[in-house]
């Protein structure tokens, strides 16, 4: 009866989660950068707050409620020792993947005129919601010992589609499979899924994917 009420809520859960996401995307995101003139204030609303509230507060509060049909329980997920040193190759491969690329396409390597605090504040709260979500939460709750890898791909796919509704509003959903790069968040989502089954702590997967994107917003 428990697996079946975690399978139900889980489908609901997904189906209001996406709907109430895409909204803000499309509608209410514009409609608070109209509203909060305050660059930085606005920011902090909507990556700080809203974001918040609509992921990690759900989300921690499902694993909670789901503590013991959920691959690593809550207690655990934020407590486990972690050996940083087995995952400091990724952090160098992320290092030399961005900083090759920023050379090889501008040729050379500068900080982007357009990095601010904004991005800052979307460095530091983005890590943290998304990856309470997607493996703190969806990943957690669905993975299957003998089943791994097709549930850390169920996740990507899942990771993935979660960007749909930006990519629309921004105008670039064709040339992101056009040019293939909707690729690089389906392998960052199978490493952050990845580190985290084998750290067993959460904090693994949303300080390497912190790190990512303060590279990105960084040179790119």
């Amino acid at each position: 009866m428990t697996k079946q009420k975690k399978t139900t809520i889980l489908i609901i859960y997904i189906i209001a989660f996406y709907t109430l996401w895409a909204v803000f995307e499309i509608v209410v995101k514009s409609m608070l950068s109209n509203i909060i003139t305050n660059d930085i204030l606005c920011q902090l609303v909507k990556s700080g707050v809203i974001k918040n509230l609509i992921w990690t507060l759900p989300a921690i509060l499902l694993i909670k409620y789901f503590n013991t049909e959920v691959y690593i329980p809550l207690n655990e997920m934020f407590a486990k020792k972690v050996n940083w040193l087995k995952y400091m190759p990724i952090f160098i491969l992320f290092t030399i993947y961005i900083l090759a690329s920023v050379i090889l396409i501008n040729g050379n390597l500068v900080i982007s005129d357009d990095f601010s605090k904004n991005d800052i504040i979307i460095v530091l709260f983005v890590g943290l919601t998304e990856e309470m979500v997607f493996r703190g939460w969806l990943l957690n709750a669905t993975i299957h010992e003998n089943k791994k890898w097709l549930y850390i791909f169920i996740n990507g796919i899942m990771f993935l589609a979660i960007h749909f509704p930006k990519w629309f509003y921004d105008g670039i959903f064709i040339s992101s499979f056009a040019n293939f790069s909707f690729l690089g968040v389906m392998i960052l989502s199978v490493i952050f899924s990845w580190t985290f089954i084998k750290s067993r702590n959460i904090f693994v997967p949303i300080t390497l994917h912190m790190y990512w994107d303060l590279l990105i917003f960084l040179f790119y």
